[in-house]
Order: C-alpha cells, then structure tokens, then sequence
C-alpha cells in the first residue's frame, strides 16, 4: 500500500474543483497538444501548487481569477522564480475569450531557452 502525502490529496482536491477558466486551459495544454510539451495540473513547487506545470520548459502557467492577487502571490512569484521557474499568468476572462492567443503565448514561452544559469529548481 502507498502513503500519500497532503500535497497529493490538495492536488486532487483543486483538481475537482476547477474553474471553467482552468477546464479551457487545461483542454488546450492536456495530452502533449501544444508543442508536445507535457504539462500537469495543480503540482505542488514547495509550499505552493501551480496551476499548470511544464518541468522540461521551466514554465508555471496560472489562470487568476477574481481573487488574484492574492496576499500570497508576491512571495510565491519570489520562490517560484528563485528555483529558475517562469511565469505566464492569465485572467480568466483572457483564457475563456481568447484561447488561441493564450495558447500562442504559452507555445512562444515553451520556444523560449530557459536563461543561462536558470535550472529547474
């Protein structure tokens, strides 16, 4: 039998409780359809979870909804890019309007080389 860790239960939870924002986003990055870049959802970095998460690309994509910024989101962003992660936020209103340039940005961020000396946490 397997443990699971807290991370992994909240993971599942904000999984469930997705936004319609996050849904959209979700069918345009899931199963490698842009780029072939594999990306996963509600990923525990440190103390924080992403909403979407491309290991090979360096890349925490974010769908804010009417609630952002948040308190937390300074030091998030301040860890988040200190372990060498990008960052590509998104209103819900942008990803429910217009999902091809929220998805053309997202591939020119994939394209992008990770700036030297910046690993992947």
């Amino acid at each position: 039998m397997r443990l699971l860790r807290p991370a992994t239960f909240r993971a599942r939870l904000l999984r469930h409780r997705s936004t319609p924002a996050e849904r959209a986003l979700w069918e345009i990055l899931r199963g490698r359809r842009l780029l072939g870049a594999k990306f996963r959802r509600q990923v525990p970095l440190g103390p924080f979870f992403a909403d979407f998460f491309c290991c090979d690309a360096g890349l925490v994509v974010e769908a804010d909804g009417r609630h952002h910024p948040t308190p937390n989101d300074p030091a998030r962003e301040a860890f988040l890019r200190q372990h060498g992660y990008r960052i590509l936020r998104f209103t819900n209103d942008e990803i429910l309007e217009t999902p091809s340039l929220v998805a053309q940005r997202i591939a020119h961020a994939i394209r992008a080389p990770l700036p030297p000396g910046e690993g992947l946490g």
